[in-house]
Formats: structure tokens, C-alpha cells, sequence
């Protein structure tokens, strides 16, 4: 096995649904290290963006290819919706579900539950009921749930659209521990201030393209097109 799936190399690749283009077409390349934040408008194609990515969205053209088989890079990478989803099990049962999936041993399972439920603070949570949490609890569990099994890749869909300023400064902590430890991590959000805290680099997307990419240095600090400094201004973007 490579040390990595990446890079992820996207070519000519279009989304298109009852005759209605929802993206491209795109060419981009996503290199081994770093978080990649995508933004835009409501619309302008971010969520197809990253499912094409994972692999969960049927391409109308164009190819997306791993530095592996696709099945390979399929079983190291993970994705986190909006919403988290819940088992209707336990903490710790969601919590060792991708560990049992592989049929790892029971004693590792144990033992990376409790390490992940102390890191997201659920330690005296593992035995309650997961659909009882608070959304920010709950977006928690699903974070760790995808980390638990150490994945190449993780991609991420608007983590933090609908939590408080404790629970997102949380998932910011845990993402930037993801960093540390080289887990690649692409992710979508509305929120402008998260994007310059976290992101390496940036791709901007308007009606399905990316109209900009770079490296978060210049993406923020100096926008090389009007669109984009009007959607940093919050001008409507038609």
C-alpha cells in the first residue's frame, strides 16, 4: 500500500441532472497535504463539488482519479454530511461502527472508543443513546466516527453550519488535531472567518466552476477576480 491516496486528479468533469448543468466543466488536482476549503454561493456547486470527489456522485463527463485503484482509496477516506446521522445505538457503539466493519480486534475497538470519546468530551456519554445529543454533540460523534479509523482523506460538508460558537470552536480543534496527524481534509462552509482560520488553500466556485483557486495567503489577502471580492464584500452574486 502507498503512503497516500493522493493526489486526486479531477479532469473535464461535469455534473448534469434532467438536462440541467450542476457542475463543471472542472479540472483541479488536490495534493497530499493540507485543508482545502470550498466556498461560494448558495448553489454554485460546493456539496457536487465534493461528492464527485468522494466518488458518491455520477459523473455526466470527465474523470476523477486516485494515486491508487479506486476501491483502494474508497475504504481510506471518510465524509461528514450537514446533518450528522446517527446510528440508533449507543455513543460508543457509533463510535466503534467503522472499527467493526473491519473487523478489528475487540479489545482495539474498546480502546479507540474511549480515546475518541475523551478527545470529543463523551467519555461518561458512551453508554446513552447517540440520537439524544445536542446537535454539537452529535456533529462530534460523526467527526470522530469518520476519524476513528484514520482515513487518508476526510471530507467535510458545511461541519458547523448549524452549531454554536463552543461546539464549532470544538470541531475547529479537532480538525486542526486531524492536520497534525496528516489527515487531508477538504471541506465546504459559509463561514468566512472558519475558512481564513483553517484553510492551506482555497477554491472559490460560482455556477458549477472554479472561478479561483490559491493558496489561502493570497486567496484572502488579495482576490485576483471581482466576483470574488464581491462575494468577500457579501454583495449577491447573480
Amino acid at each position: 500500500m502507498v503512503s497516500t491516496i493522493l493526489p486526486l486528479t479531477l479532469k473535464d468533469v461535469a455534473v448534469r441532472r434532467r438536462g440541467k448543468r450542476l457542475l463543471g466543466p472542472v479540472d483541479l488536482t488536490l495534493d497530499p497535504d493540507g485543508l482545502t476549503m470550498i466556498i461560494g454561493p448558495n448553489g454554485s456547486g460546493k456539496t457536487t463539488l465534493l461528492r464527485v470527489m468522494h466518488g458518491v456522485e455520477r459523473l455526466s463527463t470527465g474523470t476523477a482519479t486516485w494515486a491508487v485503484p479506486e476501491e483502494e482509496a474508497r475504504h481510506r477516506q471518510s465524509y461528514v454530511f450537514q446533518t450528522p446521522i446517527m446510528l440508533r445505538r449507543t455513543v460508543a457503539d457509533n463510535l466503534g461502527y467503522p472499527l467493526r466493519l473491519l473487523n478489528a480486534p475487540r479489545a482495539q475497538v474498546n480502546a479507540r472508543v474511549r480515546h475518541w470519546a475523551e478527545r470529543i468530551g463523551l467519555a461518561d456519554r458512551l453508554s446513552l443513546q447517540a440520537t439524544r445529543l445536542s446537535g454539537g454533540e452529535k456533529q462530534k460523534l460523526a467527526l470522530a466516527r469518520a476519524l476513528i479509523r484514520k482515513p487518508d482523506v476526510l471530507f467535510l460538508d458545511e461541519p458547523c453550519a448549524n452549531l454554536d460558537g463552543a461546539s464549532t470552536r470544538d470541531i475547529e480543534s479537532i480538525l486542526q488535531t486531524a492536520l497534525s496527524e496528516k489527515t487531508r481534509i477538504i471541506m465546504t462552509t459559509h463561514d468566512l472567518g472558519q475558512a481564513r482560520r483553517l484553510a492551506s488553500d482555497a477554491v472559490f466556485m460560482l455556477h458549477g466552476v472554479v472561478h479561483e483557486r490559491g493558496p489561502a495567503s493570497r486567496f484572502f489577502g488579495a482576490a485576483q477576480t471581482a466576483e470574488l471580492q464581491a462575494f468577500f464584500r457579501g454583495d449577491i452574486i447573480a
